[in-house]
């Protein structure tokens, strides 16, 4: 598989680092005591102390209490539109998204274990399945205005501004679902495969129209 480096921009300052550190840890700490009591026996004030954090710190970062529970790195979603905007021209559309999501499987990697929890606490809590789909929804379309950007950006001056259809969203909504289903099967084989060679095997069956596996 094809693996390109990641952009060369400039990363957050420190400030900012430390926001995204206080985000991440109040969300590590609301998925572990949902997985180990259930959500709805988990309060704001228990996951601020576990997070080291006060309530009102929580309530910066997270709207509603349910909100901790369902993880979504922004940043990570950011990096991924920003490498697909600058992807090179002559490229396929798939492969662009492809090497884009496989730039933060490092990330990924470290966070097998945090996966695999919050997958149990959204099957316990079903109530939250409703409010990540509308976090993907979003994640999902933030992704196709990108796609549509470097689609625009390819395109010489007189051909715009152009009109994709609906192959931004279809391509953004294949590749996030592809996404996912690498990620929950490498939480399902915990130890027995390596996440960038389940997103290879993934991304390859995309790339071939999903003929029949073989017996």
């Amino acid at each position: 598989m094809h693996v390109v480096a990641k952009t060369t921009t400039p990363g957050p300052g420190l400030r900012e680092r430390k926001k995204q550190a206080t985000r991440r840890a109040i969300a590590e700490a609301a998925v572990r005591l949902a997985a180990e009591h259930g959500v709805e026996h988990v309060t704001v004030e228990a996951i601020s102390e576990a997070a080291g954090v006060s309530p009102r710190t929580f309530f910066n970062y997270f709207p509603s209490h349910d909100d901790a529970f369902v993880l979504v790195d922004e940043e990570v979603g950011e990096r991924i539109r920003e490498s697909v905007r600058r992807a090179p021209a002559g490229r396929p559309p798939l492969e662009v998204v492809r090497d884009a999501l496989v730039a933060e499987l490092d990330g990924f990697e470290g966070r097998q274990e945090l996966w695999a929890l919050q997958s149990k606490v959204l099957q316990r809590s079903p109530h939250l399945i409703h409010r990540g789909l509308k976090a993907h929804v979003a994640e999902e379309r933030a992704l196709a205005a990108a796609i549509t950007d470097w689609l625009d950006s390819t395109r010489p001056d007189a051909e715009r501004p152009s009109d994709a259809g609906t192959f931004p969203r279809l391509l953004a909504a294949v590749s996030q679902t592809a996404a996912r289903v690498a990620v929950e099967h490498w939480c399902d084989h915990t130890g027995e495969t390596a996440l960038a060679d389940v997103f290879q095997e993934v991304f390859a069956q995309l790339a071939q129209g999903l003929p029949r596996p073989p017996a």
